[in-house]
Formats: structure tokens, C-alpha cells, sequence
């Protein structure tokens, strides 16, 4: 098993896929499952029981993702925020890889626009969001990978590596 955090735009959903391609893994990004295990959208979730009804449910799917099958799983930005998720992270970034894939801000804004489909777009204080999870990525990451910039393919390769890393130091994946 193989976690991608980090903020909105970071390219979870975009470097996952080459990833699981390249290591044989099926791909999931844990909003999709979600929707598909809910019936509905994730902004609808957030509509009907706001943000804390949401991550109790983000929650509960991906404590049961963990305990499932292999492979390369992409969190929501903000799955890290709930304590009890990230106490599910920490002890896997102990034996398992957690990649934080890091994205600037601005950069983060310029690659979601203005995409309905993410309900933290409307939050007042979207750079005090950003600011106040970066603590979170960085607690349960045991490898940080910089996108600001970089096309997906590099942003991969550069993953790869570190998993051939990590995986000398005895991680497995």
C-alpha cells in the first residue's frame, strides 16, 4: 500500500495513476470511493452534514481501504485534519510509505480553479486551510516530493526513486 497526501492540486489523482501503472498497483483516490459508497458527490455530503460528517465518513473508508488489498491510494487534502485518520497514517508511515506530494499555494489555486466539485474552494480562509495542514502532511509523510513546476511524469519518477529507497531502509510496498 502506497498513500498520496497532500493539498488540493498537489497531483494526487494525476501522479497516482502513472505510479500504480508503474509498480503494478490498482489506483484509487479515496473521494471516488466515497461518492461510489455514499451514492453521492462529495460536495453533496458536505452540503447535507458539513465538514465533520464528511470526514467521519472519509474516515471509516479509509480505515477500511487500509486493512484491504494493495495499492497506490490518493487522499483528500484534507483526510490528515481528522485525528483519528491521521493516527491511522502515522503508524503506516511507520511501515508503509505515506508520499507527501508538496505544491505552493498559489500553484495548488492555479491547477483546481475554479472547480465546483471541491467544497474547500469556498472556505473563507482557504490560505489559513493550506497553512494549518501542511503540519499534517509533514507528520505522517515518510517521503515529501516537491510538483511546483514539474510535469507528472518527473513528479513520478522522483517517487519511484524514493520508494527504491525507502524500500532498501526496510519499507515494504
Amino acid at each position: 500500500m502506497i498513500v498520496l497526501v497532500g493539498f488540493m492540486g498537489a497531483g494526487k489523482s494525476t501522479v497516482g495513476p502513472l505510479l500504480a501503472a508503474g509498480l503494478g498497483l490498482p489506483f484509487a483516490d479515496l473521494d471516488q470511493v466515497i461518492e461510489r459508497q455514499q451514492g453521492r458527490p462529495v460536495r453533496d455530503i458536505f452540503a447535507a452534514g458539513g465538514e465533520a460528517a464528511f470526514r467521519a465518513v472519509e474516515h471509516e473508508a479509509l480505515a477500511s481501504f487500509l486493512a484491504g488489498p494493495d495499492a497506490v491510494l490518493a487522499l483528500g487534502g484534507g483526510a490528515v485534519e481528522h485525528p483519528a485518520s491521521q493516527r491511522l497514517l502515522r503508524p503506516v508511515s511507520a511501515v508503509l510509505p505515506v508520499v507527501y506530494l508538496e505544491v505552493g499555494y498559489d500553484e495548488a489555486l492555479r491547477r483546481v480553479g475554479g472547480d465546483s466539485g471541491r467544497p474547500m474552494l469556498a472556505s473563507p480562509d482557504l490560505a489559513g486551510i493550506y497553512r494549518r495542514r501542511l503540519a499534517g502532511y509533514e507528520a505522517v509523510a515518510t517521503l515529501t516530493v516537491a510538483t511546483g513546476g514539474r510535469p507528472a511524469r518527473a513528479v513520478c519518477d522522483e517517487v519511484m526513486a524514493g520508494l527504491t529507497r525507502l524500500e532498501r531502509a526496510g519499507y515494504s510496498h
